[in-house]
């Protein structure tokens, strides 16, 4: 078995895994996010002989947050969004892609000929094997089916999986596959592409602590809010899309230390009825029990203890056709520097 991968620095050309003589389905990209703003905000295009996905993405973006850092949401778990899809793509434009492919690898003298005598094979397939003409004759009855790859988790065993050959699907038809885009997909791409603010959290005392003094901690209303992605796609007779949504709904916070306690117990923080997290720090409550919070029991020794803090985010989604429901929840989380110093005591 051969895999040939496309060269960099060239359009994209699939991955063609030559068994004998079987060959496999040429991939397609789809865009991650991007903008400029820190946003989500993508187009699916053409690029030279390549169809990206067109699946477009818009929302919310990195919402708002205690400062600049921010990322990705992570499941909790061991689900994970999908790597790759099936997609309707046209007879014209599908055409342009496996003719553009053909050329270019089939006239690359740094592809073997193995390579290129997939490729070929492959081309027959639509051309004048199987199908006849790419179906170009019957553009207005249906689409091609093609799998696409999310070029941000390529690396992904799970990239591979859509190994179907383009296929043909009438109008009005369901694809016979398990990936094909739904709004339910379209749901788990975005949330994929949620980026969530930083959750450096506001302590009191600041940065700098005492040993066995309680260290209040808490997130603002207005720190954390909802964020959200919609994914639309309206391409080859589909006109489907789905917004995900991302509401914050615990902190947990971990001392960075062993010789520490939190508040509650587990370190686990509820959100408040006003959408708050915690409780701010008042004169007077010096020899009171934070609800959410730490006591370090021992000094950092001149340096930092490493203070986790990490905001669970529940995922609900809404699509068209009146579909919805919840995926697997969420997390981000970012860590900052508590000073810890012994208290000071003067004997007369």
């Amino acid at each position: 078995m051969h895999t040939v991968k496309p060269r960099r620095g060239g359009t994209v050309i699939g991955v063609l895994t030559v068994a004998c003589v079987l060959v496999a389905s040429p991939a397609f990209a789809a865009r991650g996010p991007g903008g400029s703003d820190g946003g989500v905000k993508t187009t699916g295009k053409k690029s030279g002989n390549a169809i990206e996905s067109r699946i477009t993405y818009s929302g919310t973006g990195s919402g708002s947050g205690g400062g600049a850092a921010a990322g990705n949401v992570t499941p909790v778990g061991d689900w994970t969004p999908p790597a790759c899809w099936y997609e309707p793509v046209s007879a014209k434009e599908f055409q342009k892609q496996v003719e553009g492919q053909y050329n270019q690898v089939v006239n690359d003298p740094q592809q073997p000929n193995y390579a290129k005598s997939a490729t070929g094979q492959f081309r027959d397939i639509y051309k004048d094997g199987k199908y006849k003409n790419y179906n170009l004759d019957k553009a207005g009855e249906g689409n091609w089916w093609v799998a696409v790859q999310d070029p941000a988790r390529m690396d992904h065993p799970d990239a591979f999986t859509c190994s179907e050959l383009p296929f043909w699907v009438k109008n009005g038809d369901t694809p016979a596959v398990k990936s094909a885009v739904t709004p339910q997909i379209l749901a788990e791409l975005a949330y994929n592409r949620i980026i969530l603010p930083n959750t450096k959290i506001t302590l009191a005392p600041k940065d700098t602590t005492k040993v066995n003094l309680p260290t209040w901690a808490w997130l603002d209303r207005a720190t954390f809010k909802e964020v959200s992605v919609t994914a639309t796609l309206n391409a080859g007779g589909l006109d489907i899309q789905a917004t995900t949504t991302a509401k914050p709904v615990a902190l947990k916070l971990e001392p960075g230390t062993e010789d520490a306690q939190t508040y509650p117990a587990s370190g686990d923080c509820t959100i408040n009825d006003d959408g708050s997290i915690g409780e701010p720090y008042a004169p007077g409550k010096a020899d009171e029990n934070p609800p959410c919070g730490i006591t370090y029991l021992r000094s950092s020794g001149g340096g930092t203890f490493k203070l986790r803090a990490t905001i669970t985010w529940e995922i609900s989604w809404t699509g068209t056709g009146g579909t919805g429901g919840t995926l697997p929840d969420g997390a981000f989380g970012g860590t900052q520097d508590v000073t810890v110093e012994e208290i000071q005591a003067v004997n007369r």
